[in-house]
């Protein structure tokens, strides 16, 4: 505004000024251990369609990556071996690359292996080898949720989200102590302080952190009021 209407500076610098509208930050929802194994463990590996969801879910809990990243993933992207990772194109167009565990990089492995798809085919394609989209994506999480929490309840009071996964695992990585700068490089933030959700929402850290303070030895004491205190209120 201030190149092309020079005039309305003022009022430019005016409508900058009006503070942010203040709301109340909601808490972030985050699956605990067992209950992300237990819904690993959901699909049946029976099928085409298990294996491919399993997989699909394994690399979104380990990697964090969101739903878009996910989804844009090709078989090129994914390099196994020593030092295995995932390539993947983030927000604003920025790559990063993500390592996997001993468990993610076996079951792609596997997987590719059984797809034998061509280097640019995506990496998780629907029953005619095309990308996932994002409806489909959510109604994989809420079918397998919906069969894991039969044995763990504590689901059915959590909406599993893409995005629930990629908070699963920053408060995981939070709870083994990783640097904030560290977890913010993991999953693509532009600013370490945007991991400053997690601090707050971890009720374990703080726990934690409070289990290494001292308790006040001193414990209770009876007040005992002297006699000029008894004396000037009977008194009144």
């Amino acid at each position: 505004m201030a190149l092309q209407e020079p005039s309305f500076g003022a009022l430019a610098q005016r409508v900058l000024a009006i503070p942010c509208k203040r709301h109340k930050p909601k808490p972030i929802d985050f699956l605990t251990r067992p209950e992300l194994e237990l819904l690993l463990a959901a699909p049946d590996q029976a099928t085409w369609t298990g294996r491919r969801d399993r997989t699909l879910m394994l690399v979104a809990a380990q990697t964090g990556l969101r739903a878009s990243e996910l989804l844009g993933l090709r078989s090129q992207d994914v390099v196994l071996g020593t030092g295995a990772h995932i390539r993947c194109t983030g927000k604003g167009r920025k790559e990063r690359c993500t390592p996997l565990r001993k468990d993610a990089a076996v079951a792609l492995r596997a997987w590719i292996k059984e797809r034998n798809a061509q280097p640019s085919d995506p990496l998780f394609p629907n029953a005619r080898g095309r990308r996932l989209s994002h409806d489909v994506l959510d109604y994989i999480l809420a079918k397998h949720v919906a069969s894991a929490k039969k044995e763990c309840p504590s689901l059915a009071r959590k909406r599993v989200t893409p995005h629930v996964l990629r908070h699963s695992l920053a408060m995981d990585l939070l709870q083994h102590w990783i640097d904030r700068s560290i977890i913010a490089l993991w999953l693509g933030h532009e600013s370490v302080e945007t991991t400053q959700i997690y601090a707050h929402a971890n009720l374990q850290i703080k726990e934690q952190a409070l289990a290494k303070t001292n308790e006040f030895k001193r414990g209770l004491i009876r007040y005992r009021p002297k006699d000029q205190l008894l004396e000037f209120l009977q008194g009144l």
